[in-house]
């Protein structure tokens, strides 16, 4: 299997979603990053899922983000740099910029260079004295940055996105981040542990629109690369694990079957998952500890009066 692996890679360059698709579906167990939700229709699926009643992340953040605008925007300070590390709904770095005195640019980080396009055409009419850098790449791998003269920076990562990676993974990304901001602060969002029926309902929503999520990194791989996945043979399945606090997220084959992969067949028993994303909580406390450990120093937190959501701000030492 091992070597039918590296066949498939060698035909599709490095990193690409045929490549890393071929990688991970030939593993034992199968896996799928989740990085590769986010072409044009998981996005356009994302966005429905922030506006589903289940969903209180979205709100959550922005709620704290617009109740505490004027406290974040005195932490990060002047004529500072904002790098966002996966370029987001806009609606979330807007409010940062309203409240910011003056800052000298904005710099998103995303894997999709269309996506970043739209997002600088847009800013760029609203903002017109903002300086805007965008950068098309992967910020969990090495990467450099624009250099920016006698300047600050202060990352902005909303979302509880840090909740995809693993612990020890996650405090390696933030080390990292820590890096590229050359001594400038980090503002994130970090989901909370919680009533699991909470989190089962968030992402479990009764309209099926997570599961369409999920299942559509199936469809992107019938589209993009011709797989022939039969999408009503895979279900969504998103059960919280309490000992790992984490919800771990997977596509279940409900029957034997195969797909077509760069011309070669990927066979699936029934009842067999690909495991799609975690999406770990943290408490306060053990995310402060986390970002200690990584070289911040925790600094401000807010949360809302049901401790569903945090925002942290992290200072460099």
């Amino acid at each position: 299997m091992e070597a039918l692996r590296q066949e498939i890679r060698k035909s599709a360059p490095d990193n690409s979603f045929a490549a890393c698709l071929a990688d991970g579906l030939l593993r034992t167990p199968k896996e799928i990053a989740c990085k590769y939700f986010y072409d044009a229709e998981g996005s356009a699926l994302f966005d429905a899922i922030c506006a589903l009643p289940e969903y209180y992340q979205t709100r959550t953040e922005v709620a704290l983000l617009r109740r505490h605008a004027g406290e974040i925007a005195d932490l990060i300070g002047a004529d500072a740099e904002i790098v966002e590390f996966g370029a987001g709904a806009l609606r979330k770095v807007r409010i940062l910029l309203d409240a910011l005195e003056q800052p000298r640019g904005y710099t998103p980080i995303d894997i999709s260079g269309a996506y970043l396009r739209e997002v600088t055409r847009t800013l760029a009419a609203d903002y017109p004295q903002l300086a805007l850098r965008p950068v098309v790449g992967d910020f969990t791998l090495p990467m450099h940055l624009p250099g920016i003269e006698n300047g600050r920076r202060a990352g902005f990562f909303p979302g509880s996105t840090i909740g995809n990676f693993r612990p020890d993974t996650a405090m390696a990304l933030l080390r990292r981040m820590r890096e590229m901001l050359n001594g400038g602060g980090l503002l994130i969002g970090v989901d909370l542990v919680k009533d699991p029926a909470i989190l089962h309902a968030a992402y479990n929503d009764a309209a099926g629109v997570t599961a369409a999520f999920n299942k559509n990194l199936l469809a992107r791989a019938n589209r993009e690369l011709n797989a022939g996945f039969d999408l009503e043979a895979f279900a969504h399945y998103a059960p919280y694990n309490p000992k790992a606090q984490r919800i771990e997220m997977y596509l279940v084959s409900l029957k034997r079957q195969s797909a077509k992969l760069d011309g070669r067949l990927v066979e699936f028993q029934a009842g067999e998952a690909i495991h799609t994303e975690d999406s770990h909580k943290y408490t306060i406390e053990s995310f402060r500890e986390i970002a200690a450990r990584a070289g911040f120093i925790p600094r401000a937190v807010w949360t809302d009066e049901n401790r569903l959501f945090s925002l942290h701000w992290l200072e460099s030492r």
